[in-house]
Formats: C-alpha cells, sequence, structure tokens
C-alpha cells in the first residue's frame, strides 16, 4: 500500500481493512484533532433546525445544508436521532468525510442538576458507556476495533435555534460529547457504502443507518 501524500485517496485491496482508510486517532486532519473536529460537527448539526435538520432527512436531500460551522475542508454527514434510514449522497471527491457510528452530546439544558463541565462529561461518558451494540462496515468490510475511535471532547458552546433536534429552549449553553466516529481519508472516485449501527443495553436508543456515497 503506498500514497504520494497523508491526503491521497486509498483504493481498497484485497489486503487492506476499513482502518487502513481510516484516519488514525492520532492524526490531525487539517491541523485539527478528531476531538476538534467532532466539536465542529456537532456546532453544525445542532444550529440546524429540525424541520431542515439532516439527521431527520429520510433520502439525503440536506446533506449540505448551509450553516456557517460546516468546513470546507470536510464532508459531515449524520446517522439519525434514533431508528433506520437508508439515504444517498454525492460528494465532491478529495474531501475526507466524518460521521458518527452512535454518539451522544450532553448540554447544560437536558437537567437542571447538570451545572458544570464534569458533569457533563460524567453524564455523556455514562450513556456512551451504556452502548452494548456498535457495528461500522465501508465497501461491506468492518472497522476493526471500533473502541479505538471513541471520542471524548471537552466541554463547548453551543447555541440552539428556535425548534431545535432536542426541543429544549433557544439560546446558548455548554455540551460535551462522547462517541464513536468515522473518519474517512478521501475515497477513490466511484460508489460506496457505508453502514453504522449501535444500542443501548435498554434498547431505547437504537439506530440502523446505511449511506450510499456516489464520489465524484
Amino acid at each position: 500500500m503506498e500514497r504520494d501524500s497523508w491526503n491521497e485517496p486509498y483504493r481498497f485491496s484485497n489486503d487492506m481493512t476499513c482502518n487502513d482508510i481510516l484516519y488514525s486517532r492520532t492524526d490531525r486532519p487539517f491541523g485539527l484533532s478528531w476531538e476538534e473536529w467532532t466539536i465542529r460537527w456537532w456546532k453544525w448539526v445542532l444550529s440546524i433546525p429540525k424541520e431542515k435538520n439532516p439527521g431527520f432527512d429520510s433520502t439525503g436531500e440536506r446533506s449540505y445544508f448551509p450553516q456557517q460551522f460546516q468546513d470546507d475542508n470536510v464532508i459531515f454527514l449524520v446517522g439519525t436521532f434514533g431508528g433506520t434510514v437508508e439515504r444517498t449522497y454525492t460528494i465532491p471527491k478529495g474531501k475526507p468525510v466524518l460521521l458518527p457510528i452512535i454518539n451522544y452530546t450532553f448540554c447544560s439544558k437536558d437537567e437542571a442538576s447538570v451545572l458544570t463541565d464534569e458533569d457533563l462529561q460524567i453524564r455523556a461518558q455514562s450513556d456512551i458507556n451504556d452502548i452494548v451494540e456498535k457495528q461500522a462496515l465501508i465497501d461491506g468490510k468492518s472497522i476493526l476495533e471500533i473502541e479505538k475511535y471513541r471520542v471524548k471532547t471537552k466541554a463547548f458552546d453551543i447555541v440552539y435555534p428556535e425548534n431545535n433536534v432536542f426541543g429544549l429552549s433557544k439560546g446558548p449553553t455548554r455540551a460535551v460529547s462522547d462517541g464513536y466516529w468515522i473518519f474517512l481519508k478521501p475515497m477513490q472516485v466511484g460508489s460506496h457504502n457505508i453502514y453504522v449501527a449501535g444500542s443501548c443495553s435498554s434498547g431505547k436508543t437504537k439506530l440502523d443507518v446505511t449511506l450510499h456515497l456516489s464520489v465524484s
């Protein structure tokens, strides 16, 4: 396996795994850590009202909803806020892709008793520790050792719009994210399929997502 640069598109060969086309957890694409990129992802997705939010999209038509937090260097894709969905996207070549396998964010608006940054981190960590199923496949190949791709952020500021995805009051708040992520290096031009699934021990949180990507 050879490449001319860290940002060169990869091609699957028989001896490769999905992990070969993911950034490592120590990589800093475009100078930012995975933690910093996932914070940007959350600020983007949570700034979009529910009626336009890509997390409630059944086809893929909302993939490029213009928002100030979406970075030109990286394509942000989403799973769901629960449930099963199958979407189709067309994305430009030469762009990395960031999307969650399963993740949580917990903010100080969720419960009045959760006030400090440490409280937020404990609650988000507890939610992710309760995940009993997590699976991700790229073009039919499984991501190995998914635990390596768990990303815990520090607390960050967000601003909820009217009619936000969680039904909370609009305005600023503090939040923490914890969860499992896919951070793909630029993919070969053509068709690709990504499948992610996850659930908690009670089954209350459960998702099953299939994404069909056309890289052109």
